[in-house]
């Protein structure tokens, strides 16, 4: 059997060797669009994180017999065409939630906390001049008492409403597929969310019911000093929205997904004038060490599966 990886560099430092157990395995860093095809021409397994995978291409790779997506997401793989040329394709859940959870509550402090501030006077050596000990010219509040939104409430949403309450901030949420379930929090309509909650945080999947959900219109439905939190999908916000908002009002914002990734060049939210209020980090919240390793043991259970 011949696997291949088609964008190894997304695992990192994670140890790939267990693939050898069923054959030859080819490893790629990296494949353009251009390289996609005679690369898994005769492969009988692909994996891919984010490679898209076309109905051309499978047609053409006449041996190929399943596709594993290295990730929750299958937006990437021509699903219907699978189906009808008889290729299995076999995703991951589950394996980056705690990940994710605990780059939520990163994001949170590192905004309200105004980590990027206090780090520079301190180093910039602005502190070592103060005429007292302490620094309070960046007031920032504790989460108890606080109103916290879930736009979300799948396993992710769950856990970081759990940790919130611990914290003894106040949970809701709203349901992006309008199910109604049994849940321990308060549910609320989208507006009466943004207009009520001090922290509000994304967990959902990009679809036809979430995506631009907050543009401009929505997000000034937010309460003063709310702090707007998305590692669901890029697209379920509008940037340029928020490049605009940040800079009339006191909105924070911590971004992990963006509708382009990598970023683009020359992106309006680079330009923002209150950039103390706006914390992007490059698609990381699922990276973790232990995360990844998930990801590929699941990956390599799912070949032993076909087989």
């Amino acid at each position: 059997m011949k696997i291949v990886l088609l964008d190894a560099l997304t695992f990192g430092d994670t140890n790939l060797d267990a693939f050898g157990e069923f054959g030859e395995v080819v490893v790629y860093e990296t494949t353009t669009k251009e390289q996609t095809q005679e690369r898994i021409v005769d492969a009988d397994v692909i994996v891919t994180n984010k490679v898209v995978i076309t109905k051309e291409m499978m047609q053409d790779s006449h041996n190929l017999k399943l596709i594993c997506i290295a990730a929750t997401g299958m937006n990437n793989v021509d699903l219907e065409a699978a189906k009808e040329l008889g290729i299995a394709v076999k995703n991951v859940a589950g394996y980056s939630t705690d990940s994710v959870i605990q780059h939520t509550f990163s994001m949170l402090f590192y905004l309200i906390g105004h980590s990027c501030y206090y780090d520079e006077i301190v180093k910039s050596g602005t502190y070592s001049r103060s005429p007292i000990f302490t620094d309070v010219s960046k007031p920032f509040f504790e989460m108890k008492g606080k109103k916290w939104g879930i736009i979300g409430l799948g396993a992710i949403g769950r856990g970081v409403a759990k940790i919130a309450a611990a914290f003894g901030a106040e949970v809701f949420y709203f349901s992006t597929s309008g199910v109604e379930r049994e849940e321990p929090y308060k549910s609320l309509s989208l507006q009466e969310l943004l207009e009520s909650c001090d922290i509000i945080s994304i967990h959902a999947p990009l679809n036809e019911k979430t995506d631009n959900l907050l543009d401009y219109k929505e997000l000034s439905l937010c309460k003063e000093g709310a702090i707007v939190l998305n590692l669901g999908r890029g697209g379920i916000i509008n940037e340029d929205a928020v490049a605009q908002i940040i800079d009339e009002r006191n909105l924070l914002f911590g971004l992990d997904v963006l509708t382009q990734e990598p970023m683009r060049e020359n992106h309006p939210l680079l330009r923002v004038k209150n950039s103390e209020n706006l914390y992007i980090t490059p698609h990381i919240a699922w990276t973790s060490v232990e995360a990844r390793e998930k990801l590929i043991a699941s990956v390599v259970q799912n070949i032993k599966e076909m087989l």
